[in-house]
């Protein structure tokens, strides 16, 4: 048998005035988030909390399919609110969150995401993703027309291709893997990993998950910290 243990922490950074990111931590039920909203002002705070906020009083059902179908319904109700919203309040501007959610139970894990927000997984010392980000620069590196190195610094890289509330019908990613003992799992936003590498990331991810997210968002903000950051971490231990 497994548990888990986990720690959160958000922080606007060091350059917005305002936190348009959102996360959430329900360990009792299996269930954690972040989202990454946009719009501009107060909209991307708007947009990320609205995505939130049902996914925190969600009861959870007897399997871990129905679970997803639950999750999946959510998002899809949040992302015509976010379009009502926009048509009736912002003149049609586009109001949206990225997300990314991870469900767990004792055999299965399972992330479900839009946008680029990321999910994660530290096992055995290699860190992996988990999550494939619904980005421009993601297209091409897949098109083969720039590498990975390219893309950090592309100036399409903080252009979105989904995102709850981002248009009409959302489509929403799945993957599906079994989780093992001393698994450690990292959902964040793009304040994260734009500003720490990947190989800083992994050792972090090592430690307690409250010192994991406490040193990750230091890191973030010594880097610079142009962006909200938000951070879950997740560790799976023997029961």
């Amino acid at each position: 048998m497994i548990k888990w243990i986990s720690a959160a922490a958000t922080d606007v950074g060091s350059k917005r005035r305002i936190n348009e990111d959102a996360l959430l931590e329900r360990p009792e039920v299996g269930l954690w988030a972040v989202a990454d909203g946009m719009g501009g002002h107060a909209a991307g705070d708007v947009a990320s909390h609205a995505v939130i906020h049902p996914l925190s009083v969600l009861e959870r059902p007897e399997t871990l399919t129905d679970f997803v179908d639950e999750v999946e319904d959510s998002l899809m109700s949040v992302n015509q609110q976010l379009r009502d919203y926009a048509a009736q309040e912002l003149s049609g501007r586009t109001v949206g969150s990225t997300v990314v959610v991870l469900l767990l139970s004792e055999k299965t894990g399972i992330c479900l995401w839009a946008g680029d927000s990321r999910l994660y997984r530290l096992r055995n010392g290699q860190l992996s993703r988990l999550s494939r980000d619904h980005s421009a620069v993601q297209e091409m590196v897949d098109a083969g027309s720039i590498s990975h190195e390219e893309a950090d610094s592309h100036p399409k890289s903080n252009v979105i291709t989904r995102a709850v509330g981002g248009s009409e019908r959302l489509l929403v990613d799945a993957a599906v893997f079994a989780p093992e003992a001393d698994d450690t799992y990292l959902l964040c936003s793009d304040g994260l990993y734009n500003e720490v590498a990947e190989d800083v990331i992994r050792r972090k991810m090592a430690l307690l998950p409250s010192d994991a997210v406490r040193h990750l968002v230091d890191e973030a903000l010594h880097n610079g910290g142009r962006d909200n950051v938000s951070i879950v971490v997740v560790r799976i231990e023997e029961a």
